[in-house]
């Protein structure tokens, strides 16, 4: 692999993440920019990085661009991508700004990495909840063809940026010192005023990520439909979800429910899990959202069929969202560039 001059956009959870797993996977760096709003030295694992002020760089020199975008808000993409592609570099975006444009690709390299060359200078990351269940179900969509999904998810607080998962900890603080010396019985359940989201998060769940949109389903359930539509480029597909927060800092879980356009039986799943691409299938126990912080794959288990419904079965799957759901899938968009 060739040698590339790199610029990272962004140092929050997702930006951080992204500059950690460069480090790990040795990616073959000639110059390294950071930006961010406000110029400043920031440390990641020992290592010290100097942030620029993004408004002061003149774009050039930089052949690859990762932008570590926030859900839910318009990104410096909007800003800065145009800038960053017309002095030559491809983008590679982490927001929601590009994902449904007609001319961008919408990419899951273990599941449409042909779509990178079609790029025009911008290539879209999927959401983190997209992300990990295309990986999961790529394979049996591969061999089976995909009729319908229920998709629900349990989020990790870190999908919402650092500042929720700090949230989290600080209710958890709060109503920790609120009872002490307080029996169970008497203990008190809520906090003063919550912290990260509208509805306090510690010991709860918030069944409502992002804001309403079309029939009651909330723009993270719309990004479930509309992006494993355009990602597996077949918009036949019956697709429905419910994503919840709950109180865990790290990595994301599904309870995924699917029924293939052909027959098969639970082997013939079991063995397109076996044999795809960035999927660790583990029958014989689960994991759980602790146990795959800091890993790269999509997690696997509890695969059972539907005893009412021919060619009908239930999945579970766990994966890091700052990983897999985005820092690293950005990156191996990046490699697959080189």
């Amino acid at each position: 692999m060739k040698k590339v001059n790199l610029a990272v956009v962004g140092v929050g959870a997702v930006g951080v993440e992204i500059m950690r797993i460069l480090k790990q996977r040795d990616f073959p760096i000639n110059s390294l920019k950071v930006f961010a709003r406000s110029a400043r030295q920031i440390d990641i694992d020992g290592n010290k990085y100097n942030v620029e002020a993004i408004a002061d760089e003149n774009f050039s020199n930089v052949d690859i661009a990762l932008f570590a975008g926030t859900e839910g808000e318009k990104g410096a993409a909007t800003l800065y991508a145009d800038k960053f592609v017309k002095k030559g570099a491809v983008v590679v975006d982490n927001g929601a700004d590009f994902r449904m444009k007609d001319d961008v690709p919408l990419v899951v390299p273990e599941v449409n990495c042909d779509a990178i060359a079609s790029n025009k200078g911008i290539i879209a990351n999927p959401n983190c909840t997209t992300i990990q269940a295309l990986v999961a179900l790529g394979g049996i969509y591969k061999k089976f063809g995909m009729e319908k999904i229920v998709l629900t998810s349990f989020q990790a607080t870190s999908g919402a940026g650092k500042s929720a998962t700090v949230g989290l900890w600080e209710e958890t603080k709060e109503l920790i010192a609120k009872n002490d010396n307080v029996s169970f019985d008497n203990i008190s359940k809520k906090v003063n005023k919550p912290i990260g989201f509208e509805s306090q998060i510690a010991f709860n769940a918030i069944p409502k990520i992002g804001g309403y949109g079309d029939d009651n389903y909330t723009s993270e359930e719309w990004k479930v439909v509309n992006e494993t539509h355009k990602i597996f480029a077949d918009n036949k597909i019956k697709i429905t979800a419910t994503c919840v927060r709950i109180p865990v800092f790290t990595s994301h879980s599904e309870a995924i429910y699917f029924r293939t356009k052909e027959d098969t039986g639970l082997s013939g799943i079991e063995e397109a899990l076996k044999g795809s691409k960035g999927v660790v299938y583990t029958p014989d126990s689960f994991a759980l959202p602790l146990d795959v912080e800091g890993k790269d794959d999509v997690y696997v288990s509890r695969v059972r069929r539907d005893r009412y419904e021919k060619n009908s079965f239930w999945l579970w799957c766990v994966a890091d969202n700052l990983r897999k759901g985005a820092a690293l899938n950005a990156i191996q968009i990046a490699e697959n560039l080189l």
